[in-house]
């Protein structure tokens, strides 16, 4: 069985095929592509913990080749100082503090569907709120913030089976480029209350003993990966939630009267269908596994879909199960590279599955207008939509 991340099967539904590799394959090659492909969540949890042998220098995509100093495609020591300036603008009395900003962009979107016979819940609710929240942290002007959310949503769109980003991506990541060098400009000159006056101004103590910031480049690095991480993980988490919720009509219902289940709920979502399907690496030498040979130089994907359905980690793993005891999630990663924003998406997940349920409790999905992500390593809905049963 052949497994490409491209594939319109494989972004419509790959749990068969990784059922395949965990069990057949749990070092898969794919030569004409170019990457070899790890599947089972041991393996995955020790790879994701070995930069030294598996590094992230190459990018989180197999597709994108990463130009600019971006911490998610970095190793220690580099990664270290990055996380260490930036983690000052992500300290859990930061992240508390957004709650009644998130639950009021929520709200407000989830307000204007109340009155609607039939919406979309990606459409209409989970592909806005997401990057208002960003926007609002990063402190772009309202008027601003649609723009950037259609370049930020533009700038990851792929065509099936083709590897290399449309046109109008390119241009419209380059205009969120340029908007947000401008930006950046500004808060250097005149600092404000919000999150990117305080990475522009923060410090920390370099492996030499220098005290250094971050460049431009370094800072419109994390910009563009918060844009593109922040949004579309908790885009897709939602619809994807939602989707697998109406299959599930007992949970769906004991989440409404419950809202206690909710952050538990959450990691189950998040483990059962994640929206980070793989992570990128590179060989940094030969690496014996499974009697093969990943040569140095090889490009590697970790897996986190298969991993995440893996039944030696996780018993009846393709049942969602809202109670279900998670002792170790990989939907953020782990270790050097634990999601910064982890803790900010769990909350934006909890409030939005809050405040949808109260609204509506019971609704049935349109299955047969699902639409589809097409991303080699980003995978949910681009449409689900709904009808509310009153």
């Amino acid at each position: 069985m052949e497994y490409n991340p491209f594939s319109l099967d494989i972004h419509i539904d790959p749990y068969p095929t990784y059922r395949y590799l965990r069990d057949e394959a749990p070092l898969y090659h794919n030569p004409e592509i170019g990457f070899w492909a790890l599947s089972r969540f041991q393996d995955v949890w020790d790879a994701t913990l070995d930069w030294e042998r598996f590094s992230s220098s190459a990018g989180p995509a197999l597709e994108i080749e990463v130009s600019v100093p971006m911490m998610i495609a970095m190793d220690p020591p580099e990664h270290n100082r990055n996380r260490g300036i930036i983690s000052k603008a992500f300290t859990p009395r930061a992240i508390e503090k957004l709650e009644p900003q998130i639950r009021k962009i929520i709200c407000g979107y989830l307000d204007a569907l109340i009155e609607r016979d039939s919406f979309d819940a990606v459409e209409d609710f989970s592909a806005k709120f997401p990057m208002d929240v960003i926007s609002s942290m990063l402190g772009i002007p309202e008027q601003d913030r649609d723009q950037i959310r259609q370049w930020s949503n533009i700038a990851l769109t792929r065509k099936p089976g083709e590897k290399e980003p449309p046109p109008e991506a390119i241009e419209a990541g380059a205009n969120n480029w340029m908007y947000f060098q401008q930006y950046i400009d500004e808060r250097r000159k005149n600092p404000g209350d919000d999150m990117i006056s305080t990475i522009v101004h923060a410090t920390a103590t370099d492996d030499d003993g220098k005290e250094r910031g971050l460049s431009d480049e370094e800072i419109l690095g994390f910009i563009a990966l918060l844009a593109a991480a922040g949004n579309e993980t908790l885009t897709k988490f939602f619809g994807n939630g939602i989707y697998h919720l109406s299959r599930y009509p007992e949970a769906r219902a004991e989440i409404a009267a419950n809202p206690a289940v909710i952050p538990n709920a959450v990691e189950e979502i998040l483990r059962y269908d994640p929206s980070s399907q793989y992570q990128g690496r590179i060989a940094m030498c030969d690496i014996e596994m499974y009697g093969q040979t990943i040569p140095k130089g090889d490009r590697v994907i970790l897996i986190t879909g298969a991993a995440c359905r893996d039944e030696r980690e996780y018993p009846n793993p393709d049942e969602l199960d809202i109670h279900r005891d998670i002792k170790r999630q990989l939907a953020f990663g782990f270790g050097y590279h634990l999601c910064l924003g982890a803790s900010l998406a769990r909350l934006e997940g909890r409030i939005a599955l809050e405040e949808f349920f109260k609204r509506f409790p019971d609704y049935t999905v349109d299955e047969d207008n699902l639409g589809y992500v097409h991303s080699s390593n980003v995978r949910g809905f681009t449409s689900v939509p709904i009808t509310p049963q009153r």
